[in-house]
């Protein structure tokens, strides 16, 4: 059976037009395997093992429980130091062996020298491949841990401002009224709050987690592609396959739901490159400032807040400000090939 036999032609055409973009296409495998690693990235990037072998018996402690150090013949209780457990096999040459990931290190873990202070400049020999930070925390891990929270961070900040945006946008359009004029009022006073003050004031009274950032976000964020779907909506309600519809007797839900926003699904998919990309770089800001996610969490904008207070640790900014435009140019390039692909004035569907 061919892939994608049974998907409508129209679909595939568009796919094709955006396997055709060569550079949306490439970075978009690109940013697939930026998001393969993030998710995998206790596998990657870790101060677990990923395999123990000792006395005959073989341990994962990757995804595990923590293994205290007593399990391994060690004088402790508390979580194995497997970088040390490595080096104790090693020199009793027993047999037994430990597998450690590329990295590690965990995004958290301080990574002292004697008689030396972090951050440490980039070295192969302790593994710290882009060095550590002003607390002596790996920089690969504290970019591979950020990246993932920033994605995710976006992610579910475009869900809650689709969500809310596609709704009341569409509601307006198609209702139209005093529903629609009580709405742009709400919208015209709503978007002269200043946004920056109320995080501010909310930071100050509570440390904000991931899930409050977002919910504080969303209640700003969904303003854009409100108008952007009350205009829209407002033009496929009057089209012929909206009022057929509705002359056979399909209620509104159904014309909104069925017809409507199928429709309009194009232009919609074609902003959401691009809210990702504006939710990373709201997420990194916010951390600069001081009023994102708190420390110690992996964050971008606290690595560059570091990197401009310790200028002459290079590998600092240098390592960040590299992250920051490989991941925005990729969303920007898949953004533009999505647009392209997706252009409603190449494909039109009537249903």
């Amino acid at each position: 059976m061919k892939p994608f036999q049974n998907m409508n032609p129209l679909t595939l055409r568009k796919l094709r037009r955006f396997k055709s973009i060569r550079r949306g296409y490439y970075s978009f495998l690109i940013f697939a395997l930026l998001l393969l690693i993030s998710i995998s990235a206790e596998l990657l990037v870790n101060s677990r093992a990923l395999i123990v072998h000792y006395n005959g018996e073989y341990f994962f402690p990757t995804y595990g429980d923590m293994i205290p150090g007593t399990v391994f013949g060690l004088d402790y209780a508390y979580e194995t130091n497997y970088r040390q457990l490595k080096e104790k096999f090693r020199t009793e040459d027993e047999g037994d062996w430990v597998l450690l990931p590329p990295v590690p290190y965990n995004a958290y873990e301080n990574d002292l020298q004697e008689n030396a202070w972090p951050p440490f400049p980039p070295s192969f020999e302790d593994r710290h491949y882009l060095g550590t930070d002003v607390v002596g925390r790996d920089i690969v891990a504290r970019l591979v841990y950020g990246f993932r929270i920033a994605i995710f961070f976006s992610l579910g900040l475009l869900l809650a401002n689709y969500t809310i945006g596609v709704s009341i946008g569409c509601s307006m359009g198609y209702l139209g009224g005093k529903f629609d004029l009580f709405f742009q009022r709400i919208i015209e006073i709503w978007s002269n709050v200043p946004f920056l003050y109320v995080i501010i004031i909310i930071s100050s009274i509570v440390v904000p987690n991931f899930w409050l950032l977002i919910l504080i976000m969303a209640f700003f964020g969904w303003i854009g592609i409100t108008w952007t779907m009350r205009t829209i909506t407002y033009k496929e309600k009057a089209r012929e396959y909206a009022l057929a519809a509705k002359a056979l007797g399909a209620s509104d839900m159904r014309v909104i739901f069925n017809h409507i926003i199928p429709n309009t699904v194009a232009i919609i998919v074609t902003f959401a490159p691009f809210s990702v990309s504006s939710g990373i770089v709201a997420l990194t800001s916010l951390d600069y400032l001081g009023f994102g996610l708190p420390p110690p969490t992996p964050s971008w904008g606290e690595l560059l807040q570091q990197g401009w207070a310790n200028m002459w640790a290079w590998w600092i900014a240098g390592s960040v400000i590299a992250a920051m435009i490989v991941t925005l140019l990729t969303v920007t390039f898949i953004g533009e090939a999505v647009r392209e692909a997706f252009d409603p004035k190449l494909h039109t569907v009537y249903e």
